[in-house]
């Protein structure tokens, strides 16, 4: 079994959840940033405890790093 994958106030992730960015981040090979307080919904969890996937409306295929989001 993986790891348990929680964002940064300990809360425990799942395939499918919510997520908010409680800080602002650039996109590698992009000229976009992502807001705090952006909404990203439906996470897929990875293999790595620390990182899930998404999509957001400005990027597709997206890795972000679960220390900068909150559970919606």
């Amino acid at each position: 079994m993986t790891d348990i994958t929680k964002d940064s106030n300990g809360n425990t992730l799942h395939d499918g959840d919510s997520v908010t960015l409680i800080k602002d981040l650039k996109v590698k090979g992009s000229s976009e940033t992502l807001k705090r307080g952006t909404m990203v919904k439906n996470i897929r969890l990875t293999g790595n405890p620390g990182e899930v996937e998404c999509n957001t409306k400005q990027v597709k295929g997206l890795v972000l790093r679960t220390e900068f989001l909150k559970k919606a």
